[in-house]
């Protein structure tokens, strides 16, 4: 596929969410209008967009109010990738008080806008660990302080995370394990603190066993898809810009290492996303 084509999608005919894509990056520029067509073509209601730093929170909720209709919603935090080219003001604004101060005047001029803390987490492979745990703490207070769910990315950093979450008591509030990247023995653990997982491209690429292995560990009510647009394009768009419409690949995968149709899993994934995403459930309504 093309960037500018359609994604067939094997579960299409169903209402789909897309839990985790970054539409307000600059592959997208331009182009927001036709990637959110597609993705109603595709048979996608939902889509969230998680924060990558501060300095892009405006034009993001800019995006996310022109988006609304089509089903667009935000979370607003840092990525912790992006920690070591942080301002001192945008670390500043990455604190608990600024965060939760952020969030509600979001919340305020656009009701329903704003449904998560994040994305946030820990990143092995990215400098400044100290100060990466710093910011997850502080959002993780402000999604509890605002009871709102948190999107936590966790890579190469599984034997420092589940201690962090279990101190702030992610259960009191609840989240999201973004592409998941643990093995199934961590299935248990991620899970009885409170969290849903979701999977990406990843998980439909032959030969991928440790996702497929999480995957089919995972229990029903927990399990959740994104694209995580515009990287980890399922196959067989792997190397391409992804987008949301590809979240139906995403679920054919998914289905096929549980040994469902991917009409049940996407009823499956679209039921927990709107259990999860309490203010979504609220507004979203099944495609036409």
């Amino acid at each position: 596929m093309s960037e500018a084509g359609a994604a067939p999608g094997a579960a299409a005919s169903a209402a789909l969410i897309d839990t985790h894509c970054h539409l307000d990056v600059a592959r997208f520029d331009g182009e927001h209008d036709e990637v959110l067509a597609r993705a109603r073509a595709a048979g996608v209601v939902g889509m969230l967009v998680p924060a990558i730093r501060p300095s892009t929170w405006p034009a993001l909720v800019r995006l996310g109010a022109r988006g609304a209709g089509a089903g667009v919603r935000l979370a607003l935090g840092v990525h912790p990738q992006i920690v070591p080219e942080l301002t001192e003001q945008e670390s500043a604004q990455g604190q608990t008080e600024a965060l939760c101060a952020a969030i509600e005047a979001t919340r305020r001029e656009h009701p329903g806008l704003v449904v998560a803390v994040g994305e946030c987490g820990l990143d092995g492979g990215t400098a400044e660990p100290a100060l990466q745990e710093q910011l997850f703490r502080a959002q993780l207070r402000a999604a509890r302080a605002l009871r709102l769910p948190v999107i936590v990315h966790v890579l190469r950093a599984h034997d420092r995370a589940p201690a962090i979450l279990r101190q702030e008591r992610v259960f009191e509030f609840g989240g999201v394990m973004h592409s998941y990247s643990g093995g199934p023995d961590l299935v248990p653990v991620y899970r009885d603190l409170g969290l849903c997982f979701s999977f990406a491209g990843p998980a439909t690429y032959p030969g991928s066993r440790r996702p497929v292995a999480a995957a089919r560990a995972v229990p029903a009510e927990l399990l959740l898809a994104e694209t995580d647009a515009p990287d980890q394009a399922p196959a067989p768009y792997r190397g391409q810009r992804s987008e949301p419409a590809m979240v139906a690949e995403v679920i054919a995968g998914l289905a096929a290492a549980r040994g469902q149709s991917p009409a049940e899993v996407a009823a499956l994934t679209t039921a927990n996303a709107r259990r999860v995403f309490a203010a979504w459930q609220a507004m979203m309504t099944p495609a036409s």
